[in-house]
């Protein structure tokens, strides 16, 4: 055992009287040590009840024959950094995630790891520090929110977000905006839509990394104490059977994850996470493979915020397994990847039914015959932009109009609530990318804004930094290259018109390449935002959007 370097000989007599200070027996010490990486807080409502998860874990290890110990690690809410300088915070913590749970497990000996996570980013950190440790780990996250209810509907964060949007076009009065303010998060857990945390629980199922149930029981069901008792007893047999991450997380399971990611219709920030997990598992996942995927992949799920659906629908009408089984009928699933049940994902799936055909459409019925997320490319991204395809009116897959240009959030947003933008307009903001935020801000505000004050079917937004999975709309994100390091997103004018053709997978201004040139040798950088602190050492190492904003050594 890797603990053994820790617990055992007397060279290590000192280490274990550090184990007797933490009042852990011989007996423990006997046993595998078993790291129980927890993100429990109290300032994320996803997070708030992971102690009760944690100690269900620890109970499954024990009972299973292992020791466990819990180490922390960190989260941002989305919702609460939303709309402020925190959110340049969000996305940057993933990597400090991956970061500090490495130094966590290569520093104590751990011989294995349960990933107790909940929210967006801290979800895909763990993974990537899995990949990296490499050391037999199952996940178990928190569990999503129960969806609120308001005047008889289900609702959500997203309602919550273009509430505000729809007072400020005067279709909602004050009371009525407090009334969701006091109904739509009803619940501890991951926001309880299809959004970003959802996302990549479930797809963490999809990968093989969780078990069953793992993104879609919600927070406060009682099943979901036994699925982490569960996989603290998983843990335990993967431990015994040497069944490590990257020997789950292959290459054949990201092609899964790429084509449940598009029968989901998981949050755009997927396209960032994917390929971020798969770099630190020794993998290239090359994004030009998702609209290969998405050709021939089925979107049957329209959760919210792109239909009427929640998370805990999709776990009463069978969950992800059901989901997966459906789009086997396809063949479209590699079905012998080895899996943290110690079982293939055929043998995982096998009889998981769908038990509600309005909320997993049959493949025979789906919303469409194409994936729920597309790839763009085009003289404006020429690398690649990310759309959330199924989110996205009939009318506006393609559109094109003329450029509102921003060179920050807070602007766009003060020009949309102050009635500067009008249908038909394609909102532009830039300079928010992974360098140029720095941190790749969500553009949830000004796409909740746009739709509160019914814009959402005749106004576009393009930008270099990215979406929460909580938008909606023709909302096009991770613009690459990005404006900071002069992508052509930097050189748009007020008032250039921008095509937007969604079907056919293209993004273009209509300017000439002799005119873009031309603007290209009068560009400048801009100053950097932030000097110092993290902040500034992210934007120095981060990679283009198009390669998962990894931090590059």
């Amino acid at each position: 055992m890797k603990s053994d370097s820790v617990k055992k000989g007397m060279q290590q007599a000192p280490h274990r009287s550090l184990f007797n200070a933490l009042g852990m027996t011989e007996e423990e010490m006997e046993r595998p040590l078993i790291g129980i990486v927890s993100s429990y807080n109290e300032i994320v409502p996803g997070h708030m009840n992971l102690d009760k998860i944690v100690d269900a874990v620890k109970m499954g290890v024990a009972m299973a024959g292992g020791t466990p110990v819990m180490v922390p690690a960190i989260a941002v809410c989305d919702g609460i950094a939303m709309g402020h300088i925190g959110m340049k915070y969000s996305l940057v913590t993933r990597d400090l995630v991956a970061d500090s749970t490495e130094c966590l497990a290569r520093a104590h000996a751990f011989d294995a790891l349960v990933m107790v996570p909940n929210c967006d980013k801290n979800v895909p950190g763990l993974l990537m520090a899995a990949a990296r440790i490499n050391i037999p780990t199952v996940f178990v996250s928190g569990g999503p929110m129960l969806a609120g209810r308001v005047q008889g509907h289900k609702t959500s964060l997203s309602s919550m977000f273009e509430a505000v949007g729809a007072y400020t076009a005067g279709k909602m009065t004050e009371e009525d905006v407090k009334e969701y303010e006091q109904k739509a998060c009803p619940t501890c857990g991951s926001c309880s839509g299809m959004y970003t945390a959802n996302s990549m629980n479930c797809l963490t199922e999809v990968l093989g990394m969780g078990l069953k149930g793992n993104g879609t029981i919600p927070a406060v069901y009682s099943e979901r104490l036994k699925l982490a008792k569960h996989a603290g007893m998983a843990v335990m047999e993967l431990l015994k059977k040497n069944i490590c991450p990257r020997d789950i997380m292959n290459e054949k399971a990201f092609r899964n994850a790429l084509t449940m990611d598009m029968a989901l219709g998981c949050s755009t920030n997927s396209m960032l996470h994917l390929p971020a997990i798969a770099h630190e598992a020794g993998i290239d996942l090359n994004l030009e493979l998702a609209n290969e995927i998405s050709a021939k992949t089925p979107n049957l799920c329209h959760l919210a915020p792109a239909g009427p659906t929640y998370i805990e629908d999709l776990n009463e009408a069978g969950g992800i397994y059901a989901v997966m089984n459906e789009i086997s009928k396809l063949g479209l699933l590699e079905l012998d990847c080895i899996t943290a049940t110690g079982k293939t994902v055929g043998e995982n799936i096998k009889g998981c039914v769908n038990k509600d055909p309005e909320v997993i459409r049959p493949v025979e019925n789906p919303y469409s015959s194409t994936g729920g997320i597309a790839i763009l490319k085009g003289n404006l991204a020429p690398d690649s932009a990310i759309v959330k395809r199924s989110a996205v009116a009939p009318e506006m897959l393609k559109h094109e109009g003329p450029a509102r240009v921003f060179d920050c959030e807070e602007d766009a947003i003060e020009a949309i609530k102050g009635g500067k933008i009008v249908a038909g307009d394609v909102v532009v903001i830039r300079y928010e990318g992974p360098k140029g935020g720095p941190g790749m801000r969500e553009m949830l505000n000004p796409t909740s804004a746009i739709a509160g004050m019914g814009l959402g079917s005749s106004v576009a937004l393009i930008t270099d930094g990215r979406f929460s999975g909580a938008s909606r709309g023709a909302s096009i994100g991770h613009t690459c290259p990005e404006a900071a390091v002069g992508g052509p997103i930097a050189l748009v004018e007020e008032g250039d018109i921008i095509s937007i053709d969604i079907d056919n997978h293209r993004l273009d201004v209509k300017v000439s390449d002799e005119e873009m040139a031309a603007r290209k040798e009068k560009w400048q950088p801009r100053k950097p935002q932030v000097t110092s602190g993290y902040l500034a050492r992210y934007a120095a190492m981060a990679a283009p959007a198009s390669r998962g904003a990894i931090l590059e050594i």
